[in-house]
């Protein structure tokens, strides 16, 4: 039973005692007070008869007149006059019902007054003995009425005393709701400080929940510093701070191979003429410096550009991959001028001959030996038309352009027109390779023949003319619909366009009430780069779509590592690892202690951890031995 209840049960208990003891105490007052008032009425009254009795002669029938006229006027119960030997000369009793009072209360509250009695003189003789009963009719009603009026006071009373306790209780209570949601939220991997009350009692309480959540929060901080410390010394260069040789052609791997962009981009490198020259004629620390103010060139022009990524892969090579650019005479000119206007004139008076970039097209599953071969090749023509150039390969699809307006037909269409289509994959357990879940990707049909396009083909367009919310909430029902006819539990990507969007939350939380069934079957996830630029509106959605039974998590996790300590208090599920983490595991014991230390941190925080891009089955024991709940990617059949 909760305090609430026992308190409202010790409020009632209390309330009945007290008025219920006043109340039978003021009825038993009055009824003593009423007695007394007849016993006082029926000896004077009898008093008074006797004396007029005794006046009169005493003829039979004027007595008997007399005790009529009495009784008719006075609403007495019985008036009798007994001879000395006992025998009863007039008699007079009232033969009615009570009225008006009901006959339970009459036998639980008796009215007994003691009759008046007085003699009856005739000259110097005793003539007989007068006996006299007042009638109870009103001494009932009196009590009646005022038992009424006293047990409405005492409902009055009550419900005063429980309106006024209720408020009381609220605001007793209020801090000790707090501490229970405190204690709820942390249960839900969310950590929560609230303000300590003034009741003594739960202000020690809340101190010593309010202690423990810093700590935890101060826990995870340190960790997340400690494994972002980790991998920045297994997956970045030292000295530019880009990502090494490694790390950067699992990124590129994977933006070339992946679907979570689209199907063309650019390749972008940057080779500086000789290291050895450089630190001959600029010295070691000026050459550092020159290579230092190059990284961090390199990583401004990937500020705001979703997806693109730089890297440094050998001595004087330097990569960016524009995977929103497929033109890359478009993405060789951004990063020539970013070079020519931020980095070269302050090195140019001591090395003229400084660099050259090329650049060329990829397409998906394009193999990415042959792609950076083909950059080399541009590297040797940037070579060939002098100092600090650039070359670009033309890029050749064999696909024609659609336009904006054209595209907007096109997704528009398909979402009232049902041309949106589910892929699933699997995503599997550690422990015995069993589906945790199935991961729906969006499909678009584009013709009556069945060709369908991938997600990166079409979302970039769609979150440039804003169409992300109806295709995302499409899908959101499709899912629901696969649902009703699978069992398992499907996860749905939302992208950052659409979580910022409020209606789009609205309508999801509609639909999710209009199907509680399938809540608790529903994963929600977006990417990290859109929790992080959108963070307030995913903090929104977590607390929109949780309380209703669906998980949330956050996929491609790892890349911002450092602002991990902001999902503190959001109650994360899930977080699917990025794939450039896990490309090559089995050659990368750096990784292999990095992810082991991820996997322990969301375990101790009660997180799943899933391995995205699995290459090979050959990876999937030593995945699970570093601590992962769950992998997916070609390698998991």
């Amino acid at each position: 039973m909760s305090l609430i209840k026992q308190l409202w049960i010790a409020i009632a208990l209390v309330m009945t005692l007290a008025f219920g003891g006043s109340m039978v105490v003021s009825v038993l007052s009055a009824r003593h007070y009423l007695e007394q008032q007849l016993q006082v009425k029926n000896i004077d009254n009898a008093n008074a008869l006797a004396l007029s009795l005794s006046q009169l002669p005493k003829d039979p029938v004027m007595i008997e007149l007399q005790v009529a006229a009495q009784f008719d006027a006075g609403h007495y119960s019985v008036i009798r006059i007994t001879s000395p030997t006992g025998k009863t000369l007039v008699e007079r009793v009232f033969s009615g019902a009570l009225t008006g009072v009901p006959h339970w209360f009459i036998a639980l509250t008796p009215i007994n007054a003691a009759p008046g009695q007085a003699l009856v003189q005739d000259g110097w003789n005793q003539y007989g003995t007068l006996t006299l009963e007042s009638q109870e009719q009103y001494a009932y009603q009196s009590l009646w009425d005022g038992t009424l009026k006293l047990l409405l006071w005492f409902v009055l009373g009550g419900l005063v005393t429980g309106a006024v306790g209720t408020l009381l209780i609220r605001i007793i209570t209020r801090p000790l709701g707090e501490v229970v949601a405190q204690a709820q939220a942390i249960a839900e991997r969310r950590f929560l400080s609230i303000a300590e009350p003034r009741t003594p009692e739960l202000s020690s309480v809340v101190r010593a929940m309010n202690s423990m959540v810093e700590r935890l929060k101060a826990m995870f901080s340190e960790e997340a510093a400690r494994l972002e410390t980790l991998r920045q010394k297994v997956n970045l260069d030292a000295l530019s701070g880009l990502s090494g040789r490694d790390h950067f052609l699992s990124q590129m791997r994977e933006l070339v191979t992946g679907e979570s962009f689209g199907a063309e981009g650019s390749l972008v490198m940057v080779r500086l003429t000789s290291l050895n020259t450089l630190n001959a004629r600029l010295g070691h620390q000026r050459a550092d410096a020159l290579l230092k103010q190059l990284g961090r060139v390199l990583q401004d022009s990937c500020q705001d550009r979703l997806g693109q990524q730089a890297g440094r892969l050998k001595g004087g090579e330097f990569a960016v991959v524009y995977p929103t650019i497929a033109s890359p005479v478009e993405a060789g000119a951004d990063l020539h001028q970013r070079l020519t206007q931020n980095w070269l004139p302050d090195w140019v008076a001591d090395v003229p001959d400084l660099f050259q970039v090329g650049a060329v097209p990829y397409h998906r599953d394009q193999d990415v030996g042959d792609l950076l071969s083909r950059a080399d090749e541009a590297l040797a023509r940037a070579e060939a038309q002098g100092s600090n150039s650039c070359y670009a390969g033309e890029a050749d699809s064999g696909r024609t352009a659609r336009p904006a307006e054209q595209w907007r037909n096109l997704l528009t269409d398909a979402v009232a027109g049902g041309k949106l289509r589910l892929a699933f994959y699997r995503v599997v357990g550690s422990a015995n390779q069993a589906a945790i879940h199935q991961e729906g990707v969006i499909r678009l049909q584009l013709d009556t023949a069945g060709a369908l396009l991938p997600a990166g083909d079409f979302m970039p367009m769609a979150a440039h003319l804003n169409l992300t919310a109806p295709i995302d909430l499409q899908v959101v029902k499709l899912a629901i619909e696969y649902l009703r006819t699978t069992p398992g539990d499907i996860a749905i990507n939302l992208s950052a366009e659409t979580i910022v969007d409020f209606n789009f939350r609205r309508e999801l939380a509609l639909l999710l009430q209009a199907n509680p069934d399938m809540c608790k079957r529903l994963l929600f996830e977006v990417p990290e780069y859109g929790v992080f630029k959108q963070f307030d509106a995913f903090r929104d959605l977590v607390h929109a779509v949780k309380p209703l039974g669906c998980r949330v998590g956050i996929e491609y996790f790892g890349q911002r590592f450092a602002e991990g300590d902001k999902l503190a208090d959001l109650g994360l599920d899930y977080i699917k690892v990025h794939p450039s983490y896990v490309h090559g595991i089995a050659n990368n014991p750096g990784n292999q202690e990095f992810l082991k230390g991820l996997c322990s941190v969301a375990r101790n925080f009660g997180i799943v951890v899933i391995a995205l891009g699995v290459e090979s089955e050959a990876d999937l024991p030593l995945l699970a031995s570093l601590g992962f709940d769950g992998m997916t990617g070609p390698g998991v059949k």
